[in-house]
């Protein structure tokens, strides 16, 4: 609380006015963004018409634009005419999902087999709107907002590079030299209205992993002349259920998911191998740690009291928890959602899903909110990653109102010198 009130003290006051008015009065421009990205989906690594659109956008509102970044990312830099406030980043992911969509919506997607299921059409309008509202303040800006459009947060395709990892390599965040980083999610975690913040864990971490399990074909009828990988892999996935239930702190939160089994041609026929693929969560490094190795001990072992060979492998680095700066939460993310939310500024529990934004943490800290999307009288509920997934767009301009807000109360001296305690 200290810290808060030292770094509120001198801070000069943020056009909460003039933002909000901003943000209505663009809200048609935004909600027709968000529809043509919406109708116009593009998987991880492969938005090239979404990273052009938004690079267009930016040069049109006079900014520095870095483009492509990352494979098919934006990086853009407003330059504030007042110095001495440091530097910010404001991030959107840009990517869609392999889902068929099946909301009945006049901008429905139209590509096959690809969707705007998680929301990121409504990030990438409501940060384009954020650059909006501050380049029309921009002659009083104290700082320098860094814009990050980020593709492929779902996972780049498997043996490509991608996502927020690639966007660090390539310096997003070094020229100009970040301080903060800031980000949002929409969601069906609160409703329209409202805003979901933590001081501490918000995501989960996030491996994805398979397992290979050999076996010996032969004839159904004879199983004892082979060797059967189908039941070996059935104890297995209990096996790796009692290493989350019974192995690991209870006061843990964990998720350990198979979620696909494949094995077998024929009902009469002993199959070669089984294939399992799926993910695990925590909200702590040092326990994701601890479950990654007591699985690959646990699927060698049971492997092994069969007779047979079991490979773990995963498939990338995962993403680490998102656990947002304690300190800049409550310094500058909590006060400037409490001003543009009311009480609809929560807390909210840390949820089991996960994000690559912590990979920004690496540079500078970070703060990542929720934003309340659902809207059950409209029937806008469903969840993310989901056919019928949608959001309430009364939502948009209050992201943008949050995006711009964060990053001018960070900027105005709630946090944003080179010398703040807020650094890591």
């Amino acid at each position: 609380m200290l810290l808060a009130a030292l770094l509120l003290a001198a801070a000069p006051a943020a056009p909460d006015a003039e933002i909000r008015a901003a943000a209505e009065r663009i809200r048609p421009a935004i909600v027709a963004l968000r529809r043509d990205l919406h109708a116009h989906p593009e998987l991880s690594n492969r938005e090239h018409r979404t990273g052009h659109l938004v690079a267009e956008r930016l040069r049109d509102l006079g900014l520095e634009v870095r483009y492509p970044v990352a494979k098919t990312g934006v990086v853009a830099v407003l330059r504030g005419g007042r110095s001495g406030g440091g530097v910010v980043a404001l991030r959107a992911d840009i990517d869609a999902l392999p889902i068929e969509e099946t909301n009945d919506l006049p901008f429905r997607s139209q590509t096959k087999g690809v969707m705007h299921a998680c929301g990121h059409d409504a990030h990438t309008a409501m940060l384009l709107g954020a650059a909006e509202v501050l380049a029309g303040l921009r002659a009083r800006l104290p700082g320098t907002v860094v814009l990050l459009f980020q593709p492929a947060e779902e996972g780049p395709p498997e043996g490509e590079e991608g996502g927020a990892p690639l966007m660090v390599r390539e310096a997003a965040l070094d020229d100009p030299k970040v301080e903060a980083v800031f980000g949002l999610h929409v969601g069906s975690w609160t409703s329209v209205g409202q805003a979901g913040w933590s001081d501490g864990p918000i995501f989960a971490s996030s491996d994805t992993f398979t397992i290979t399990v050999e076996g010996k074909t032969v004839h159904g009828a004879q199983p004892h002349m082979g060797l059967d990988p189908i039941p070996v892999a059935a104890e297995i996935v209990q096996a790796l259920q009692l290493v989350v239930s019974r192995q690991i702190d209870g006061r843990q939160p964990r998720v350990l998911t198979i979620g696909r089994i494949e094995g077998g041609t024929r009902f009469n026929i002993i199959a070669d191998r089984v294939r399992m693929d799926g993910t695990v969560r925590t909200h702590d490094a040092t326990v994701r740690a601890e479950i990654k190795a007591r699985m690959a001990r646990t699927v060698k072992g049971v492997a092994e009291a069969h007779g047979t060979t079991a490979v773990l492998r995963f498939l990338d680095e995962g993403n680490p928890p998102t656990v947002n700066h304690a300190a800049l939460a409550r310094a500058v993310g909590v006060p400037a959602l409490q001003r543009v939310f009311g009480e609809g500024a929560v807390r909210v529990e840390p949820q089991m899903v996960a994000e690559d934004f912590p990979f920004y943490g690496q540079k500078a800290p970070y703060f990542y909110f929720l934003l309340g999307t659902r809207n059950d009288a409209k029937g806008i509920g469903s969840v993310n990653h989901t056919a019928r997934f949608d959001v309430d767009e009364d939502a948009l301009p209050l992201g943008v109102r949050a995006l711009a807000t964060l990053a001018w109360d960070f900027l105005a001296g709630r946090g944003g010198s080179a010398a703040s305690p807020l650094r890591p």
